[in-house]
């Protein structure tokens, strides 16, 4: 532990697949020591089960140094071994606050109970809403234990802020805005907004629809092609593009031609960052039906490229990102209707292009890698400084 005046904050998280936590750790190692801390980086695996099919880790986004424990999946090492090397990691490092990367594994529970044994400060990020998915009830109380045990709780935004006060957790241990997506290396605001200043949205761009994400069944999907084939009837030149991959590829092919839509949708894999960022520019809007969704960075990435966007009201960043007719739409989630009739609605927001995109430019101008980093810091500063 720091003797210097300069207290070390040890942070943990499960994988380096994850861009945005490699653009957010990257600000926080560049700010720490101003804001009077040191801080450690110690990532647990490579990639896991949901992420290894969307491309190999990028290490040019993690600008920082870091500890790997483990190559390969997350998923794929024995949980003995992640107690064991977990454990061990804290035992041989002290310091003055450890972040610890959940609360729903063994492993965890296991540096919680070192932290407590060897009296060291903790918090835990935690990216939960109650709208997230279906709760055990076991489940919840444990996860209460968990959080009251903490000195203090990272979240994603409002809405896991509140999920984590639901559970009598002290809102001033509570620090939300703690997330941002990680753009293209190239990304400039400026130069979005002046390309749509200096270019007209064309007729095939405004009836032109997105998703970007894993081809998963939580990200509601099917409703999406029902939705898009009720488009085609009031719009025949109506497209689809479909970023990601997925175990759900195929019935999602099926589904698309027993529709009869098969041949405005495009199934399009991988893309770069960069390829994402021309896509968003040229879509009339980003769609994300999700059934659960913690947050939905994808949309923080659409806003950024001045794309407008359709969510469903389940994901974690509505309040904060979805501004019906601002930034876009939010719908019932699973609601086929009301998501039809959002998408719509998009379109027409989406022909005055130029307007939109500017409106879009100025409400993510707030959700950054280097303000969750500050977030993030502060809380640290703060858990230092409260009397134990």
């Amino acid at each position: 532990m720091s003797t210097s005046g300069i207290r070390s904050v040890r942070i943990y998280h499960n994988n380096l697949w994850a861009r945005y936590k490699g653009a957010i750790f990257s600000k926080i190692f560049a700010n720490s020591i101003r804001s009077g801390v040191s801080t450690a980086f110690i990532q647990v695996g490579e990639t896991d089960f949901y992420r290894k099919d969307m491309g190999g880790v990028d290490r040019s986004y993690h600008q920082y140094p870091y500890n790997l424990l483990f190559s390969g999946s997350y998923d794929q090492i024995p949980q003995y071994k992640l107690i064991a090397s977990l454990s061990a990691d804290l035992i041989k490092n002290p310091s003055d606050l450890v972040i610890l990367p959940g609360y729903h594994r063994l492993e965890y529970w296991a540096m919680l109970i070192i932290c407590i044994l060897r009296r060291r400060r903790r918090a835990v990020f935690c990216d939960s809403t109650t709208f997230d998915r279906a709760k055990d009830p076991w489940k919840e109380k444990a996860k209460a234990i968990f959080f009251r045990q903490c000195d203090g709780v990272f979240c994603y935004g409002i809405r896991s802020k509140q999920y984590v006060a639901s559970y009598g957790i002290d809102p001033q241990k509570i620090f939300d805005g703690c997330q941002a997506s990680a753009l293209a290396r190239d990304y400039d605001a400026v130069a979005i907004q002046s390309y749509y200043g200096s270019n007209s949205f064309s007729s095939a761009s405004s009836s032109k629809f997105l998703y970007v994400g894993r081809l998963a069944k939580q990200k509601g999907l099917f409703d999406l092609l029902d939705a898009f084939c009720r488009i085609r009837e009031h719009n025949p030149e109506a497209t689809l593009d479909l970023v990601g991959s997925g175990l759900l590829e195929e019935d999602l092919r099926q589904r698309a031609r027993r529709l009869g839509i098969e041949s405005a949708v495009a199934f399009l894999g991988i893309k770069t960052p960069e390829d994402i960022g021309r896509l968003l520019m040229s879509s009339a809007a980003m769609v994300l039906p999700s059934h659960t969704e913690p947050w939905g960075l994808v949309v923080n990435e659409a806003l950024s490229f001045g794309c407008p966007v359709v969510v469903s009201d389940v994901c974690g960043c509505v309040p904060e990102l979805v501004r019906d007719g601002v930034t876009g739409y939010s719908f019932p989630a699973g609601d086929v209707d009301a998501l039809t009739n959002a998408m719509m609605s998009a379109a027409q927001l989406s022909k005055d292009r130029n307007d939109v995109a500017r409106r879009c430019l100025e409400v993510i101008a707030n959700f950054t890698p280097e303000r969750a980093a500050t977030q993030i810091l502060r809380g640290c500063v703060s858990i230092l400084n409260t009397p134990q």
